[in-house]
C-alpha cells in the first residue's frame, strides 16, 4: 500500500514556532525561543470523510500470555531507534511479559505505540501488555530526544510521525524473515498507531501531515495538534480519544478541539477526575476502563469485529469513570 511520510528530519530553528507558548512544551525543563517563521509542512490530500473497517471477523475470545522483545534500529544512519515489542505469546495466559518468548499461533494486527515527553516504553506496560495479550502486536520505539535519559528537545517530536513509520517498516518485514520468531504472525495490512502526549502528537501527525496510508485506526492519549495540524487525510481510519479533564498539562480543550476537527469515525472517552495520563502507567479502576475501551476499539477497526464495537459504550461507562462521545 503506498503511503505518505513527513519531508526529511525537520531543524529544532524550522520547529520551534510550532510549538513555543505551547502545553506541550510545558511537559519540559525549558522552552525554546520562537523563530522568525514556523514551519511549512506537506499539505495533506482531502480526507475521505465516511467509511469503517472494510474487515468483517472476530477477534481472538482467549487471552495470551505475552512476549517482549526489543529490535535494535537506526534511522539515516545516525538517528538510533530501539523498538520494544510486546505480543502474543505460547503458553498460558497470566504473569509478567516473558522475554523473547515463542509466539502463539495465528496472525495478529499491529499497533505502533508512540511514549511521551520524558517518558519510555516501559512505563506504559501496565496498558500495552493488555492490548498484546488480547490478541495484537504492540512495538513501542524509544525516540532519540523525547525519551527519558534524552536531551530534553520537545521540538524534535514532529520528527518522530517519519520514525513511528520507518519502525513500522522494519516492523513488518519480520513477517517475511526467516528464522524471526513473528515470521509469519503479522496481520501486515491491519495497522493502528497510538500515542500519549507527545506521543499523541506523534500519532495525529501520522494522520495529518506525516500520513501513512497503512495505518487503519489510530488511539490519542492527551494529544493535541502543536505542529501537526488538523488536516486529517487519506482513506478513512476511525480514531478514538482519551482524555482526562483535569489534565494538568495538555488542556482537555485542546485535546477536543483535535477530536472535533476529525472527519472519520470517532469517540472521545472523558474522564472527567483525569490527569495527564497517570491512570495509563498502573493497574486500577481507570486503567481497567481506558484498557477495555480500547481493547475493543482496536478489535473492531484491526479485526474487523462489530460485537466488539457494539461493546464500547458498555465497556467506557463501567464504575462512573468516564463518559464516552461515541460517533462510531
Amino acid at each position: 500500500m503506498s503511503r505518505r511520510l513527513t519531508p526529511a528530519l525537520l531543524t529544532p530553528a524550522l520547529l520551534a514556532g510550532a510549538l513555543v507558548a505551547a502545553g506541550l512544551a510545558g511537559c519540559s525543563s525549558e522552552r525554546p525561543a520562537a523563530p522568525a517563521a514556523p514551519p511549512t509542512l506537506a499539505t495533506p490530500t482531502p480526507p475521505a470523510t465516511t467509511g469503517a473497517p472494510a474487515l468483517a471477523g472476530s477477534a481472538p475470545e482467549r487471552s495470551f500470555a505475552v512476549g517482549v522483545r526489543q529490535l535494535g534500529l537506526t534511522r539515516d544512519g545516525s538517528r538510533k531507534l530501539p523498538v520494544t515489542v510486546w505480543y502474543p505469546a505460547a503458553g498460558t495466559a497470566g504473569g509478567a511479559a516473558r522475554q523473547s518468548a515463542d509466539a502463539a499461533d495465528g496472525k495478529f494486527p499491529v499497533v505502533m505505540f508512540s511514549h511521551g515527553l520524558g517518558g519510555r516504553p516501559a512505563d506504559y506496560a501496565p496498558l500495552l501488555t493488555r492490548w498484546a495479550a488480547a490478541g495484537f502486536v504492540v512495538a513501542a520505539p524509544t525516540f532519540p530526544h523525547t525519551a527519558r535519559g534524552g536531551d530534553g528537545n520537545v521540538l524534535d517530536v514532529l520528527n518522530q510521525p517519519a520514525d513511528v513509520s520507518y519502525a513500522l517498516d522494519a516492523v513488518l518485514r519480520l513477517d517475511a524473515t526467516a528464522g524471526d520468531p513473528l515470521r509469519g504472525r503479522l496481520a501486515t495490512e491491519r495497522v493502528a498507531a497510538a500515542g500519549h502526549s507527545a506521543g499523541g502528537v506523534t500519532t495525529i501527525g501520522l494522520f495529518t501531515a506525516g500520513r501513512d496510508e497503512r495505518l487503519d485506526a489510530g488511539v490519542v492519549f492527551a494529544g493535541t495538534a502543536l505542529g501537526v495540524g488538523t488536516a486529517f487525510a487519506g482513506a478513512a481510519a476511525p480514531q478514538l480519544f482519551v482524555h482526562g479533564e483535569a489534565d494538568e498539562v495538555v488542556e482537555y480543550a485542546a485535546g477536543k478541539a483535535v477530536y472535533d476537527k476529525v472527519p472519520w469515525p470517532k469517540a472521545l472517552l472523558s474522564l472527567p477526575k483525569g490527569d495527564h495520563g497517570r491512570a495509563l502507567l498502573s493497574d486500577g479502576a481507570s486503567l481497567r476502563v481506558v484498557s477495555d475501551t480500547t481493547v475493543e476499539f482496536l478489535r473492531w477497526t484491526l479485526y474487523g469485529d462489530e460485537a466488539a464495537k457494539r461493546r464500547i459504550p458498555a465497556d467506557a461507562a463501567r464504575g462512573d469513570i468516564a463518559t464516552l462521545d461515541n460517533r462510531l
